[in-house]
């Protein structure tokens, strides 16, 4: 049987039970009660994959440019003054921030893999797993990181679950719909600014639409993952024109 591990597997879980309890029966009731924490139901997921934003196509490629808000966690990809996309993102937790500074897209690969971290898989046992410490004898793949743009080395925009919260390892993440867009709107050459707010984040930033927290959601299954299935888990992309 394959085995799967939320993507959520360090947070919290915080069980509702009334203190009074005895031990013998708080034991017990701790199993029967629901957790306080709002349970990720199948509509979430679906409002959750069916979240979209508008793009726009650039009249002048050359011109184009990224601005990374880490405060906002918001990305705006501009041409001059019009913003061609912007989206929300997920950038480095505390202790793996995203850099900062004034860079250029390096590189891009809409099918990129992870060289460390992924998922060690056995005949149907897999488990996410680093490629140093899986199990002797298993085979390792990497986690897919679809429509990679690599900004400086080893750090790019990929598509990932996109919480409300800084939790990435310093790569900027987008929503599955939303990085087809991003990886089309930029070229290799592109420049791109991160830094902690940009001008745009009271112009821009304020009315954006948020996608649903990906926290509580239970991750894909590993196939997903270890096939190419999540390479083309989104929508085909569509963009408006001038």
């Amino acid at each position: 049987m394959i085995t799967q591990r939320p993507h959520i597997d360090n947070e919290p879980i915080h069980v509702c039970m009334k203190s009074y309890l005895p031990p013998l029966i708080a034991a017990i009731s701790a199993i029967a009660l629901s957790s306080c924490s709002k349970l990720a139901t199948s509509s979430d997921i679906k409002a959750y994959q069916a979240y979209d934003l508008p793009a726009t196509l650039p009249s002048n490629p050359s011109a184009v440019r990224v601005k990374v808000s880490l405060r906002k966690q918001m990305i705006y990809v501009m041409e001059g003054s019009k913003p061609l996309l912007v989206t929300p993102c997920t950038v480095g937790a505390p202790g793996s921030a995203t850099p900062q500074g004034n860079s250029t897209i390096i590189l891009k690969n809409q099918y990129k893999r992870a060289n460390s971290h992924g998922w060690a898989y056995n005949g149907k046992d897999a488990r996410k797993a680093i490629i140093d410490s899986r199990p002797t004898g298993w085979s390792f793949k990497g986690t897919p990181m679809p429509y990679w743009c690599e900004f400086k080395p080893n750090y790019g925009f990929h598509t990932g679950w996109v919480k409300h919260y800084p939790s990435s390892h310093g790569c900027i993440r987008l929503h599955e719909n939303i990085a087809p867009k991003f990886f089309c709107l930029v070229k290799v050459g592109t420049p791109v600014n991160i830094a902690s707010s940009q001008p745009e984040d009271a112009a821009l930033g304020q009315d954006v639409r948020l996608a649903p927290d990906a926290g509580p959601l239970p991750d894909y299954h590993s196939s997903m993952y270890l096939g190419n299935g999540y390479f083309s888990r989104h929508k085909t992309p569509t963009f408006e024109k001038f």
